[in-house]
């Protein structure tokens, strides 16, 4: 009896930490390899340079990130994926950070790149976030299938938009 109530309990928190993200971004789904390449190509950044992964899911954009030289902080509401994250980084030392928490809140003012992979109604929200961040240095991010209402993409390659702020 114990063993069903643990594994409905569980079932109901995993059910609980995937689909309550939908309220702060949007619920989790990989990446391709090839997209994330194109991704960090679009960025175009020098090693040393810092990239946010704004729902950074179980971290595939962070390791490549780092792989070539870039240090990569990624904010994750869900504890699972955040663990997985974690775990997949962790090798690369300081040159990775994971942040659990909402990415809402996140300090982007040392930030030179910026990945999202967010639905559609949250890019104006984005947008005034990215605005309002402070800081003299510019910006570039890449959005992952979602425009930002009202702003003109400087680049697309499939369905990656490459947006620049100043």
């Amino acid at each position: 009896m114990i063993v069903f109530w643990l594994v409905w309990g569980l079932a109901g928190l995993l059910v609980l930490t995937y689909g309550a993200v939908i309220l702060i971004g949007a619920p989790y789904l990989p990446t391709k390899k090839a997209q994330i390449t194109d991704a960090l190509d679009l960025l175009d950044l020098a090693p040393g340079q810092a990239v946010v992964d704004l729902g950074c899911g179980d971290g595939s954009f962070l390791k490549a990130a780092a792989e070539r030289g870039l240090r990569a902080v990624g904010y994750e509401v869900n504890p699972f994926l955040a663990a997985i994250a974690w775990g997949r980084t962790r090798r690369y030392g300081r040159l990775v950070k994971i942040k659990l928490g909402n990415f809402w809140r996140a300090d982007l003012k040392t930030a030179d790149g910026m990945f999202v992979f967010l639905i559609g109604h949250h890019m104006r929200r984005l947008d005034k976030m990215i605005q309002k961040r402070g800081g003299a240095r510019p910006l570039k991010l890449v959005s992952h299938a979602f425009k930002i209402p009202g702003k003109k993409a400087e680049c697309q390659k499939g369905p990656l938009f490459l947006y620049r702020y100043r």
